[in-house]
């Protein structure tokens, strides 16, 4: 395999590399700048690290320290040519790039159902209250699940019905893609693509895309890659788009069969080739059972057995 970017910091002909790649594909130049950027600043941390210790062994030297330098800047640059620490995606953002849903590979806390340090509910609501874009294309997320689920939810079952899921089931899948609406895909002038389910765009979608970075698992093995991805008027366009996708695609017609029961179907999804992380289902399952969407099916719940 082929690497664009040194993998060994002595090695300065990726520079080179670099300035080619930032002439013919400015998107792919910007990863490489943005991962340079996080293993400098790994390197500064290594170095601080090592300044605040008490001292080195009896058997330091100046050749030793050296040689430890080197070790380190090599640790910070392999250490980026994986998923890194996430710093690469924050500049890239910053930078103007679009990222990807980070969902393969990344396993924060909402991602994995376990417990969430939620806002105050009193603050939280006078803030949805004080905020509420006046249209689903309006809306914008800042990871926080109660948010996500209380926006979306409307717009969830209507499009769930149509697949005979649980409402709760289709934003736990997009919580996972997207982070709880934290890491939704931008265009290049800053524009939401509301692609929640992480759908891609191929020779069959003829609307807008967006080209992002993404990690696809090929043999078990995750690798940085590149495509494009539809992109959507509307959070509400996403998820109409998501039910068309799954239902005219035959290969997702035995997970169709199982929609009754959430975790038969993300099985069969993963299997039937949705997504390629070996983990899919597994994480699906533990945003469902997570106290803000259970909480949220409560309401739900209520809400119904109410009117």
């Amino acid at each position: 395999m082929q690497l664009d970017m040194a993998q060994v910091y002595t090695d300065f002909s990726g520079l080179a590399a670099m300035r080619a790649r930032a002439r013919d594909d400015q998107d792919a130049a910007l990863d490489e700048v943005a991962r340079q950027f996080e293993s400098l600043f790994l390197q500064m941390t290594l170095k601080s690290m090592r300044d605040a210790s008490f001292g080195g062994g009896l058997l330091d030297s100046k050749q030793s320290e050296f040689y430890r330098e080197m070790y380190d800047k090599q640790i910070a640059m392999t250490m980026t040519e994986g998923q890194g620490i996430g710093l690469a995606d924050v500049i890239k953002r910053q930078l103007g790039g679009a990222v990807a849903p980070p969902y393969q590979g990344l396993q924060p806390q909402e991602y994995l159902g376990m417990p969430i340090v939620a806002r105050p509910a009193v603050a939280a609501g006078a803030e949805r209250a004080e905020q509420t874009p006046s249209t689903a294309a309006d809306l914008a997320f800042d990871g926080d699940p109660e948010t996500f689920l209380e926006q979306l939810w409307p717009a969830a079952e209507q499009a769930a019905a149509e697949l005979g899921l649980a409402p709760e089931a289709l934003l736990a899948q997009a919580a996972l893609e997207t982070g709880w609406g934290r890491h939704v895909m931008r265009q290049r002038g800053g524009d939401s693509s509301h692609n929640l389910f992480g759908i891609k765009a191929d020779r069959r979608w003829h609307g807008d895309r967006v080209p992002a970075s993404t990690l696809e698992y090929r043999d078990g093995v995750a690798l940085n890659t590149r495509a494009d991805f539809r992109a959507y008027e509307s959070f509400e366009h996403s998820l109409a788009d998501y039910v068309e996708f799954v239902q005219r695609n035959p290969r997702y017609r035995e997970a169709l069969g199982k929609t009754d029961d959430p975790a038969a179907y993300f099985d069969a999804l993963q299997r039937a080739g949705y997504a390629t992380d070996p983990a899919y289902a597994d994480k699906i399952q533990r945003i469902l059972d997570s106290e803000p969407v259970q909480r949220m099916r409560q309401r739900a719940q209520e809400g119904s057995t109410a009117t």
